[in-house]
């Protein structure tokens, strides 16, 4: 016969706030996120890119994915003038690259980490996997854009654990806090 174990002590209750936008940040920071990276070429060929965590896709047929960002950052110029992007899964190896591409803007493509590829969009090398996308869609949402991409090439590369964004750090999953 199995011995019950009862439930641990109640947690002491947090704080709560009554502002809205502090209660959403508070609240998406708890969210665990797969972490992506987007690159694109300005107008003038300069390559930008950013980290998002917001990646999804939308459908396999056509394949279809979406992510999300602020039309206040500095890639959005590219963004709403360029055609195509490139769509990077980062990894557990990754850690340093997703930091980087978080950084400051004129760090982001210094060193050896990408190379020109199709529509010499910035690819970044040893991720687990890269997608090449034509964009379809920008949809504006107050000072943000919900981006609709449709998949036209791609590859892998070695396998990785997953790196995922929680709580304002990176980190793989089973790793302790």
């Amino acid at each position: 016969m199995s011995e019950l174990i009862s439930p641990p002590d109640p947690v002491p209750a947090t704080p709560t706030t009554q502002d809205d936008v502090e209660a959403f940040k508070q609240a998406f920071r708890r969210l665990a996120a797969g972490v992506s990276a987007i690159t694109a070429r300005t107008p003038d060929g300069r390559p930008v890119g950013f980290t998002a965590t917001s990646l999804a896709s939308l459908a396999a047929t056509p394949p279809l994915a979406t992510f999300n960002m602020a039309r206040v950052s500095s890639a959005w110029p590219a963004i709403e003038n360029t055609d195509h992007v490139a769509i990077h899964i980062l990894g557990a190896r990754n850690r340093d690259l997703a930091q980087k591409l978080s950084g400051p803007r004129e760090e982001r493509f210094v060193g050896e980490h990408w190379a020109p590829g199709p529509h010499e969009l910035p690819v970044l090398r040893d991720v687990p996997a890269w997608m090449i996308g034509r964009i379809v869609e920008r949809v504006k949402v107050h000072g943000n854009a919900v981006i609709v991409v449709q998949i036209e090439s791609g590859g892998l590369g070695a396998e990785d654990e997953g790196l995922l964004y929680h709580e304002r750090r990176y980190f793989t999953p089973g790793e302790t806090v």
